[in-house]
């Protein structure tokens, strides 16, 4: 059953209780990437294996995400700065023990390409702090695939 979870800002980001931050180089520039991240939604799923489906709502200013394996967030978008930074608050969510979440994709200018470096920012019980941190390389891996398949779609020369 989907819970509201504390409304948080963006500063959340950087005084969360559990930080989980990683970054990768893509040779796509950076508004290619957030294009990817901020509006074509529908395809997410093709390059996060993670993410079974993503829908704009409200016009663009939130979104509904949907998880493999059956975790759902209703979103609202905080930051959307084209080619720089796309940050949403999660509000709801099926997933036991979040209180609170926000996710923060901050895009950097890297040489003819981008540095994306993603932060995930939870609170919650002390039993759900330590299942995201023992998550942390499962997390990590799949954000490191999601970049390499996003990067092979956006630069498709760059294709094996």
């Amino acid at each position: 059953m989907p819970r509201r979870l504390r409304l948080v800002e963006l500063d959340f980001a950087s005084s969360a209780p559990v930080r989980l931050v990683f970054t990768a180089d893509l040779a796509a520039p950076p508004a290619a990437v957030y294009r990817s991240l901020a509006e074509e939604l529908a395809d997410m799923p093709t390059w996060f294996s993670a993410v079974a489906s993503a829908t704009p709502t409200d016009g663009g200013a939130s979104r509904t995400v949907r998880l493999r394996g059956g975790v759902r967030f209703q979103e609202t978008i905080m930051a959307a700065e084209p080619g720089a930074r796309y940050a949403y608050r999660i509000d709801e969510t099926n997933a036991p023990g979040v209180r609170a979440m926000l996710e923060d994709w901050v895009l950097s200018p890297a040489g003819q390409g981008t540095q994306v470096r993603w932060t995930m920012a939870v609170d919650g019980p002390a039993a759900c702090r330590l299942a995201f941190r023992l998550a942390r390389p499962g997390v990590g891996k799949s954000f490191k695939d999601a970049m390499r398949n996003l990067d092979r779609r956006l630069t498709p020369a760059r294709r094996p």
